[in-house]
């Protein structure tokens, strides 16, 4: 699949953090901005005005509210921006319902993304991805995945598979900062893995660990290291526990 994905060039990927430890992720092209996953509208609205951006898109990931609560906000703030999510009938906005294998181009700009379904977090869940970047939202975390609260351990086993496939430089951008915890727990699966150590090492003292490498999620995450959905079950489950 990856060799049908689209080139973005000239973007660039900020940050924002949102209540303890979400990532909102701003996609910049020029003056122009697409938002994932607007948990919180404030940080957004600070970041828009101070760099001069003017709010072209949101992306959704999925349905959780550190995910989208404050998209009304930012609605009431940008009433043109378009909105693209996952089919839900209970968002009260109005949005683009996107699914597996559709592509979009954000109106305004040459930014392009494929939407790819990853069910397991929640059964709504996708994800946006072009030839060299990925938001993931909550389907896969560097060094961890998302808890399963709806969908079942061999639906987010094939999600992670279809997220594997894609090229190897590819940057991953998830929702959250729980890399080092994660780290931990894989560490207590697999302390002889070299790549894993080094990884440990490498993070110690980095507060945004996020983009990684999907390279690196390969070689050092436990999640995409399985090898069947029962033995994603079983580490999924250590995992809750530890």
């Amino acid at each position: 699949m990856h060799s049908l994905l689209t080139q973005n060039n000239n973007i660039n990927i900020i940050p924002i953090k949102a209540f303890k430890d979400n990532y909102i992720w701003l996609i910049q092209e020029k003056l122009n901005g697409i938002i994932v996953d607007p948990g919180d509208a404030k940080p957004v609205l600070t970041k828009l005005e101070k760099e001069k951006i003017n709010l072209k898109a949101i992306l959704i990931t999925h349905k959780h509210h550190d995910h989208i609560g404050g998209i009304e906000e930012l609605i009431n703030n940008y009433p043109n921006v378009k909105i693209y999510g996952p089919e839900n009938n209970q968002f009260g906005f109005k949005y683009q319902i996107v699914k597996e294998g559709d592509a979009i181009t954000v109106s305004g700009t040459k930014v392009k993304f494929n939407i790819i379904e990853t069910p397991g977090h929640t059964l709504d869940h996708i994800v946006y991805v072009d030839k060299e970047h990925l938001f993931c939202g909550d389907t896969l975390f560097a060094c961890g995945c998302g808890k399963l609260f709806e969908g079942t351990h061999d639906e987010m086993y094939k999600s992670l598979l279809k997220i594997s496939s894609l090229a190897p430089n590819t940057k991953v951008y998830c929702g959250h900062e729980y890399t080092k915890e994660n780290i931990k727990f894989a560490l207590s699966m697999d302390a002889d893995n070299y790549e894993l150590n080094e990884r440990f090492r490498r993070l110690q003292d980095v507060e945004i660990t996020i983009p990684s490498l999907l390279q690196e999620e390969l070689e050092t995450n436990p999640f995409l290291r399985v090898r069947n959905s029962e033995e994603f079950k079983l580490i999924r489950k250590r995992k809750d526990e530890f």
